[in-house]
């Protein structure tokens, strides 16, 4: 802890801050051009672990909770809803792929933004904002890159076409 604060000040500060940090990321992420968001760079390719998508269904059993998944892309204007598909078409799925790449790099830095807790925390209080900021983003990310995996497929049929 770099900086002592009593404990109510630290609380209200922790409560603002991680709202802040939602809201901001999210916000920011959302002001960027679609098209800086590669599904192609090495970041968000598949990678061989995944097992074509597989791994989400036996280690993660994705299809038991991704439903329940809060879809924060409705509190911004420029948002991009991935609950539900809106349209079957290959535009769509392309900027859809998109979306997943910005979501989970979004939670990526929402997650990372956890080790500033360390700065008006105790230690143990900083591990704790840090397994927050794991519980809360990482189901996130893993959605995601089972979406592409998916979208992925439905693009391959498009052009099979």
């Amino acid at each position: 802890m770099l900086i002592h604060l009593p404990t109510l000040i630290t609380v209200a500060l922790d409560i603002v801050a991680w709202f802040i940090i939602h809201m901001g990321v999210s916000y920011f992420m959302t002001k960027l051009p679609r098209s800086r968001f590669n599904e192609d760079s090495s970041i968000f390719k598949q990678q061989h672990c995944e097992h074509d998508g597989s791994i989400y269904f036996r280690l993660f059993r994705i299809n038991m909770w991704k439903r329940l998944l809060p879809d924060g892309a409705s509190l911004f204007k420029e948002g991009f809803e991935k609950k539900k598909l809106k349209e079957f078409s290959e535009t769509y799925f392309k900027d859809f792929l998109q979306e997943t790449c910005r979501a989970e790099i979004t939670h990526w830095i929402v997650l990372l933004c956890s080790f500033l807790f360390f700065i008006w925390n105790l230690w143990w209080v900083g591990v704790i904002m840090v397994a927050y900021a794991i519980a809360v983003n990482i189901p996130c990310i893993i959605t995601q890159r089972y979406n592409r995996i998916r979208l992925h497929r439905v693009l391959k049929y498009y052009q099979v076409r």
